[in-house]
């Protein structure tokens, strides 16, 4: 038995999805083909666009629509300086980090997300310049306390210890999650609750 063409390569694109095997692949793709084509649209234009309509803050890098990203101030709303605490900045890997952060309610301080986590078998590392743009940040908003919010994972560990050498020389305390995450976890996995916790009973790293 062998799948139409068009099939086998929806579901080739499918299973290119995080946690997608090729049977559920399968079963995406089926339950799709029964969908209106009014809907397919919707969902194929929304797919087509999300480059065009989502930009990364040109300050912390947060997710932000197109419209905020080329706004006159050029900054997002995680930015405004009305709104948060700004002696305070937390430091994320991703921009999803920032989403999952601020849904626990017990953070109103700043940002700063490097795009990745430091995996040298993967040979991943943060940006050299979002690492100087963080440094500048610290200096110009006479930053507080530092954040690593980060997962807990190796990678977690081998970024925070990375961040921390980067700012040792700058007048700043450099704390991390603590309480609440267990080894091996990832921020999207953990309940709001001990988001929370992990927040409220951070340590001095």
């Amino acid at each position: 038995m062998r799948y139409p063409e068009h099939l086998l390569k929806l579901i080739s694109v499918l299973k290119k999805l995080p946690g997608v095997g090729g049977k559920t692949a399968e079963r995406f793709a089926f339950h799709l083909i029964d969908w209106p084509q009014e809907k397919l649209g919707e969902m194929g234009n929304s797919i087509k666009s999300i480059k065009e309509n989502l930009k990364l803050c040109s300050t912390c890098g947060s997710l932000v629509d197109e419209s905020i990203a080329n706004h006159s101030f050029n900054q997002c709303h995680y930015c405004d300086p009305s709104k948060r605490q700004t002696h305070i900045l937390s430091v994320v890997g991703s921009p999803k980090d920032v989403f999952i952060i601020e849904e626990t309610r017990e953070y109103r301080g700043l940002y700063h997300v490097l795009g990745c986590l430091l995996s040298p078998l993967q040979g991943k590392k943060p940006d050299p310049n979002i690492i100087e743009k963080l440094k500048q940040r610290i200096k110009t908003l006479a930053i507080e306390e530092v954040i690593l919010a980060f997962d807990s994972t190796l990678e977690g560990d081998a970024t925070a210890l990375f961040i921390k050498k980067e700012l040792a020389s700058l007048d700043v305390t450099t704390t991390r999650l603590a309480l609440g995450l267990p080894m091996g976890s990832s921020l999207d996995l953990i309940d709001g609750g001990t988001l929370a916790r992990a927040f409220a009973g951070r340590l001095r790293y």
